[in-house]
């Protein structure tokens, strides 16, 4: 979508580095038609989801589609606006397979609107932060930082 005065904008203050999610909800667990809300809506993912159907990968939400998005070529590279919108979709995408796979995962949001993921010890991690590291140099691969977090062994 071209829209003027925000192709302004951004050109004043550059891209945009991270996603804010704000909603009523406390995070205290309780509504869990609302939890269940927020992870529909932060799996769209769809700039993510468009650059990997170009490339003939499919994103099912599964650990495997992970593992197709690492061995991506990073054309994306070269362009710093998609460098931050591809890391705002990866981590979110990481973060959907996370909490669709892992039992007893789940969405939560600081206060600041920044989406975690909780894992059942109570640990967060910030997959969008992940995100953004794997769409500027590679690194964490997501498959592996899944996998990281299925064992439990998250620093």
């Amino acid at each position: 979508m071209n829209i003027s005065f925000l192709g302004n904008w951004r050109k004043r203050r550059g891209p945009a580095f991270g996603v804010a999610v704000f909603s009523g909800d406390d995070g205290d667990g309780g509504d869990e038609e609302g939890h269940e809300g927020l992870a529909e809506l932060l799996s769209e993912c769809e700039l993510l989801r468009t650059q990997a159907q170009q490339a003939g990968v499919e994103l099912d939400d599964s650990a495997a589609s992970l593992e197709a998005l690492d061995q991506l070529v990073p054309r994306w590279r070269d362009d710093e606006e998609a460098v931050a919108w591809l890391g705002n979709d990866a981590g979110l995408y990481l973060g959907t397979v996370v909490v669709r796979t892992i039992p007893g995962t789940r969405w939560e949001i600081w206060p600041n609107g920044q989406p975690v993921v909780r894992l059942a010890s109570g640990r967060e991690i910030d997959v969008v932060e992940a995100g953004h590291a794997w769409a500027a140099s590679g690194v964490p691969e997501l498959s592996q930082l899944y996998a990281e977090v299925a064992e439990g062994n998250v620093s």
